[in-house]
């Protein structure tokens, strides 16, 4: 079970990139993001809320237990957050890849700043902490690109 916890919360080992391991998670969310999940978005947005909603909630959970195996609150090894969190920046916006650059840049930024309240998010314990800092800093993303595309 260790192993598996390992193997999902570093994201496939993403985790383990020197120097930039939350950016790798990223990029492979942008990959999943892009493979896999906008195709269905594009034909059923409720279905895909569904299904994230319970990657969401599954992976809360193994965050913290991620936690536990590595001995430390939010260990950069963990980048399970920034993957779904990229998949959630991107949700329902153009999969041109100006637009998934765009939702990378502007994702990986709110990630970093944290504004509010991503911050107070930031400081919860547990998986839950782990995760919905990036929640929130992909909707950040989400909503700038939501304009952006209204302005185009």
């Amino acid at each position: 079970m260790r192993a598996l916890v390992i193997f999902l919360a570093t994201g496939i080992y993403a985790g383990y990139v020197p120097l930039v391991p939350g950016t790798a998670g990223a990029a492979l969310g942008l990959l999943l993001g892009r493979l896999l999940f906008a195709p269905l978005w594009q034909r059923s947005a409720t279905a895909f809320l569904a299904l994230y909603m319970g990657m969401f909630l599954v992976a809360c959970p193994l965050a913290g237990a991620a936690e536990k195996i590595f001995g430390e609150p939010d260990s950069p090894h963990i980048v399970i957050d920034e993957i779904l969190g990229m998949i959630a920046a991107m949700f329902l916006n153009p999969t041109g890849w100006r637009w998934l650059l765009g939702s990378f840049v502007l994702f990986r930024i709110f990630d970093i700043i944290k504004p509010w309240p991503a911050s107070r998010l930031d400081r919860l314990h547990g998986g839950a902490g782990v995760m919905l800092d990036d929640l929130a800093s992909a909707i950040y993303a989400n909503l700038v690109l939501q304009a952006l595309q209204r302005m185009v």
